[in-house]
C-alpha cells in the first residue's frame, strides 16, 4: 500500500468545502456518511511505543502500526487474496499476532479462514503460525488436522508464547477443544490439556492453566433445537461437573479469572437478564454483584492490572455505567474522564502493561468516535484522531431513547433519531428495522445510516423488537416463530407510538431495512395496510421456503435446526410469512436492492420478490443487483449509488426537510 495515501486517509482532517445553492442549505455529501472510518479497533503496545489499528478498506481490512508519540506510520500489514485482518493482539512490546477472515458483507459476521500470523511492529520476523488443516507451523509434513484456533491469553509476563484453543469438528477424530501453548516466533505448540467433551470453551486460572470448561449444546434427545450448558472444573487431569442447566435451569458462564484468582462469572436463569458475580470454584456457589432488570451487561470495565471488575455497562437506552468499586484508582480515572466528556460514552479501550497510558475511545449518538491517550502521571488526555473527521458532531442528529408497551404487554425499547435543528414534530419518518432478527439489536451510538437519512430531514425509528439481543434470553427467545406476527406487531406498534407522540406525520411514513430488516420492509406493509407510503428492501429474505434451500444457513446441521426453531416446519405457515407469496397485498411503491455475491440472502430472494410484484401489477420502481457485493455493500461508489437511489425514492413519496441533492457533492 502507498504509505503517503494510507497516512493521509487515517491521519489528515479531511474536509469538504461546499458552495451552497441559492436559497437552499448546503447538504453534507452522501460520500461523507458512507465512506469507511479512519480506524476500527485500536490497541496500544505493552510499553506504549506503538499503536496498532485495523483500517476498513471495504471488502478488506488491513493492520496498521503507528508510533504513539507522533502518529507516524511504521508498517501496514495487508493479506493477499482479499483476506482481512480480523482480531489482533500485542504479544510483546514489539510483536503482534492476528488472524485472517473473509468478509461476507456489512450485515453478516465474517468467515474465519483458520489462519494466524505473527509479525514485529516494524514488519520484521513475519511468521505464519497456523493454517487451517495443518498440525503445526513446524510440522506441516505430519498428519493433516482440521482444528480451528482462537487466542485464549497473551501471557502478560511472557514475550514469546501465547495460549490458544483448538476446536475440532465432529467429523474428525479427537473431537473437542484442546489447549496449546504456542511459540509466536517458531510456531511450535505444546498441548496443555483437552476439554471434557465437544462444544466447550476453556477458561484459564490465575496461573494460566486450563481450569474451567463451559460446554454447550443446541439440540435435545430428539435432535431439535434446545440450548443447554454445563460448567466443568479441572483438577489435575480430571474434570468435575459444577453446574448443568438441564438440572437447575440456570446457565453459568465464566467471564474470566482475574490476576488475583477471583473467578468472575455470569448466571442466567433464562428469564431475567444475566447477573454478574463471582464463583466459588469449590462449591459452585454464585455470588451476584450486579443485575439489571431490563438489559444485559453489554461491557465490562476492568482495572488495568486485570485484578478487579471495576464497572459494568448496560444499554436499555443510552449506555449506563455502574461503577462497582468507586474507590478503586481506575474507577476514579473512569469517573473523571466521564465527567470531562459529559453526555458521551467513554471506553477504556486499551492500556499499557503498567497501566500508565490508556487509549480512551469517546463516542455518542452524534459523535462517530474520537481517540485520546490518557497519561496517568500527568492526569491529562491527549487527542489522537477522529474516526470520521469529515462529519461534524455538532451538526449531526440527536438520538432519543424511548420505550412503550406493545399490544400484548411487552415492554419494547428503541431509538428515535431527530434531524439536527428540527423541532422534532410532525416529521417525515423512516422506520428502520434491524437485521437478525434473533440476537442483533440497535444501539444508541453513532449510526451513519440513520444520520444520513436525518441529514435529509427524516426522523428515523429503530425498534428493538422481541427477538433482539441485550434484553435477556426470554425476550430474545420470544422472537422465534414470530417473524410475521409478534415482531411485525412490535414494529407497527412503535410506528403508531411515534405518530401518537407527535414526532411523525402519519401521511409521510416509509419503511426501509437490510437483511431481516428487508423482510420487515415488505412484511410490515402487508400486516398494516395504509400505514406506510413506500418501502425499500435491501439484501432481504422474502421467501421462507427458499431460505431452507439456498444460502449458507441451511448448509450446516446447526443452521437447519435453527431454521426449524425459528420458522417451524409447516409449509403453509412459511407461505403465510413470505412476502413474495403475498405480493398482491403490497399496495405501495417498492424499491429493491441486493448483492450479486450474497450467500446469506442470495439475490434470488430479491429477484423472486421482484417477479412476484410484477405479477401482482405493482412492479418495483427500481431494483439494484450489485455485482461484486455481498450481504451489505462495501464499495463506496456502490454505496453512493444505493443511497442516492434510496433518497430519491423517499423524496418522491414522502419528501423531507431538504431535497436529496447531488450524491457526490453538496448542493
Amino acid at each position: 500500500m502507498n504509505k503517503r495515501i494510507f497516512s493521509s486517509s487515517i491521519l489528515s482532517l479531511a474536509s469538504v468545502l461546499a458552495v451552497p445553492a441559492i436559497a437552499a442549505p448546503a447538504l453534507q455529501p452522501i460520500t461523507d456518511f458512507v465512506s469507511h472510518p479512519a480506524y476500527s479497533t485500536v490497541k496500544i503496545s505493552p510499553n506504549g511505543e506503538y499503536l496498532a489499528m485495523t483500517v476498513d478498506k471495504g471488502e478488506q481490512d488491513v493492520l496498521a502500526v503507528l508510533r504513539t508519540r507522533d502518529l507516524s506510520l511504521v508498517k501496514v500489514n495487508q493479506l493477499p487474496d482479499q483476506k482481512s485482518v480480523g482480531s489482533f493482539y500485542w504479544v510483546s512490546p514489539e510483536r503482534l499476532m492476528f488472524n485472517s477472515i473473509k468478509k461476507l458483507g456489512g450485515y453478516a459476521q465474517p468467515f474465519n479462514t483458520g489462519e494466524w500470523f505473527a509479525v514485529n511492529a516494524d514488519g520484521s520476523q513475519p511468521r505464519p503460525l497456523i493454517f487451517y488443516g495443518t498440525r503445526d507451523a513446524t510440522q506441516r509434513s505430519k498428519t493433516v488436522g482440521s482444528e480451528r484456533f482462537s487466542l485464549l491469553d497473551t501471557l502478560r509476563n511472557d514475550d514469546q508464547n501465547v495460549i490458544m484453543t483448538a476446536t475440532t469438528p465432529r467429523s474428525s477424530e479427537g473431537v473437542g477443544t484442546e489447549v496449546f501453548r504456542v511459540d509466536t516466533l517458531s510456531g511450535r505448540r505444546v498441548s496443555l490439556g483437552r476439554a471434557p467433551k465437544e462444544n466447550c470453551s476453556i477458561v484459564l486460572d490465575a496461573a494460566k492453566d486450563p481450569r474451567f470448561a463451559v460446554c454447550s449444546s443446541s439440540r435435545n434427545e430428539e435432535g431439535e433445537y434446545d440450548e443447554r450448558s454445563e460448567l466443568y472444573r479441572r483438577d489435575g487431569k480430571n474434570w468435575t461437573l459444577v453446574n448443568a442447566s438441564k438440572s437447575d435451569g440456570k446457565h453459568l458462564y465464566i467471564v474470566r479469572t482475574s490476576s488475583n484468582g477471583t473467578v468472575y462469572a455470569e448466571q442466567d436463569d433464562g428469564k431475567a437478564p444475566a447477573a454478574a458475580g463471582t464463583l466459588n470454584t469449590s462449591t459452585g456457589e454464585f455470588t451476584p454483584l450486579f443485575q439489571d432488570k431490563v438489559a444485559e451487561i453489554s461491557d465490562y470495565i476492568w482495572s488495568t492490572d486485570e485484578s478487579t471488575l471495576v464497572g459494568v455497562v448496560t444499554e436499555s437506552g443510552a449506555p449506563a455505567v455502574k461503577l462497582l468499586d468507586e474507590t478503586h484508582a481506575d474507577a476514579e480515572i473512569y469517573a473523571s474522564l466521564a465527567a470531562a466528556f459529559e453526555g458521551q460514552m467513554v471506553d477504556l479501550a486499551s492500556y499499557t502493561q503498567d497501566g500508565k497510558k490508556i487509549i480512551v475511545n469517546v463516542y455518542s449518538d452524534s459523535n462517530p468516535g474520537e481517540l485520546y491517550l490518557y497519561d496517568r502521571d500527568s492526569g491529562k488526555a491527549r487527542f489522537l484522531m477522529h474516526r470520521k473527521a469529515e462529519l461534524d458532531k455538532n451538526k449531526m442528529a440527536s438520538v432519543k431513547p424511548f420505550n412503550f408497551k406493545s399490544r400484548d404487554g411487552k415492554q419494547i425499547y428503541g431509538y428515535l433519531t431527530l434531524p439536527n435543528g428540527s423541532d422534532g414534530k410532525n416529521l417525515p419518518l423512516i422506520v428502520n428495522p434491524h437485521g437478525g432478527p434473533i440476537g442483533p439489536r440497535d444501539n444508541w451510538g453513532f449510526n451513519w445510516e440513520a444520520q444520513l437519512l436525518a441529514s435529509r430531514g427524516y426522523a428515523v425509528l429503530q425498534v428493538n423488537y422481541r427477538g433482539s439481543g441485550g434484553f435477556g434470553k426470554a425476550f430474545q427467545d420470544a422472537g422465534h416463530q414470530q417473524w410475521g406476527q409478534g415482531i411485525q406487531n412490535d414494529i407497527i406498534d412503535a410506528t403508531q407510538w411515534a405518530i401518537g407522540q407527535g414526532y411523525a406525520d402519519k401521511d409521510r411514513v416509509c419503511i426501509y431495512g437490510g437483511s431481516f430488516g428487508g423482510y420487515s420492509s415488505l412484511m410490515a406493509p402487508i400486516r398494516a395496510p395504509g400505514m406506510f407510503k413506500c418501502t425499500f428492501g435491501y439484501v432481504g429474505v422474502y421467501d421462507i421456503d427458499m431460505m431452507f434451500k439456498k444460502g449458507d444457513i441451511p448448509e450446516s446441521e446447526s443452521g437447519q435446526r435453527f431454521l426449524r426453531r425459528t420458522h417451524g416446519t409447516d409449509t403453509k405457515v412459511w407461505a403465510e410469512n413470505s412476502p413474495a407469496r403475498r405480493a398482491a397485498e403490497v399496495k405501495i411503491p417498492v424499491y429493491l436492492a441486493a448483492g450479486a455475491r450474497d450467500v446469506r440472502t442470495p439475490p434470488e430472494q430479491t429477484e423472486l420478490m421482484n417477479k412476484a410484484l410484477i405479477a401482482a401489477g405493482n412492479p418495483p420502481e427500481g431494483m439494484i443487483i450489485q455485482s461484486g457485493e455481498m450481504h451489505g455493500f462495501y464499495n463506496v461508489e456502490n454505496r453512493v449509488k444505493l443511497y442516492s437511489a434510496m433518497l430519491d425514492f423517499f423524496s418522491r413519496h414522502i419528501g423531507g426537510g431538504v431535497t436529496t441533492g447531488n450524491p457526490s457533492k453538496a448542493d
